[in-house]
C-alpha cells in the first residue's frame, strides 16, 4: 500500500508537469497543454520513495505516462533528471525525479512485470479505506520472484526510454498506444481511452 496526505503542494502536481512536459523531445505538443487523466502508484518497501506514475493527453489527443519519483533529499549525480523541487505542506521539501532514472522505481516496475504485480493500493493519512484507482495496471510476468537489477544507464530514443540494469533491460514507453508486442510488460488496463496499452516492458530476464 501507499500512504499519501492531504497536503498542499507548490507546484501542484499538474502545474509541476505542464511545466516539464513541453521540455521534452518526445512531448509532441507544442503549446503544452494537458489533461492529466489520472495516474497509479508502487510502493517502496524501504518506505522513503514515493512511486507515481501520471497518465496525461496532450491537446493532439496524444496520451503520456509521466512516471515520477518524490523524494526527501537529492539523488547523488541526477540533477540532470531532475523534474522540480516542491513544497509539501505535511513532507517538506521534495525533491521529483524522473522515474526511470532512479533506481527504486525501476525495481519496482521490473517486480511488478515479471511477477504480474498491480499498482498498489492508496491511502490517504487516517483514512481505512483506500481511494478509488483512477488507472488500473498488471504485469504479465508470472515469476515467483522479481530478478535483482541495478541500474546502469538509460537513453532515450524517440518517445522510447531504454533503462539497462546489470541483468536486464527496461523500456519505458512515454506515448502510450496500444499492447506492444512483447512478451514482460506492464499493461494498463482501465482509467482512460486507448485500454489496454502497454506502458512499460523487460527486454530480457
Amino acid at each position: 500500500m501507499a500512504l499519501i496526505y492531504d497536503a498542499k503542494l507548490v507546484p501542484s502536481k499538474p502545474d509541476l508537469l505542464a511545466a516539464w512536459l513541453p521540455t521534452q523531445p518526445w512531448f509532441e505538443d507544442s503549446d503544452g497543454e494537458i489533461e492529466v487523466l489520472g495516474a497509479f502508484r508502487f510502493d517502496d518497501p524501504a518506505g522513503e520513495v514515493g512511486i507515481e506514475t501520471h497518465i496525461v493527453r496532450g491537446a493532439s489527443g496524444t496520451v503520456y505516462q509521466v512516471p515520477l519519483t518524490y523524494r526527501g533529499a537529492p539523488m547523488e549525480d541526477a540533477g540532470r533528471f531532475l523534474v522540480t523541487e516542491l513544497e509539501h505542506s505535511v513532507l517538506g521539501h521534495r525533491w521529483v525525479y524522473d522515474a526511470p532514472a532512479d533506481p527504486v522505481a525501476v525495481a519496482a516496475f521490473v517486480a511488478a512485470i515479471t511477477t504480474g504485480q498491480t499498482q498498489v493500493e492508496v491511502f490517504v493519512d487516517g483514512s481505512d479505506a483506500p481511494l478509488p484507482a483512477s488507472v488500473t495496471v498488471r504485469g504479465t510476468g508470472t515469476q515467483e520472484r522479481a530478478p535483482q537489477a541495478t541500474l546502469i544507464e538509460l537513453e532515450t530514443r524517440d518517445a522510447v526510454t531504454r533503462v539497462q540494469t546489470d541483468s536486464l533491460a527496461v523500456d519505458f514507453f512515454r506515448v502510450v498506444s496500444g499492447v506492444q508486442d512483447r512478451t514482460f510488460r506492464l499493461d494498463a488496463q482501465t482509467g482512460f481511452e486507448g485500454t489496454p496499452a502497454t506502458l512499460a516492458a523487460v527486454v530480457s530476464v
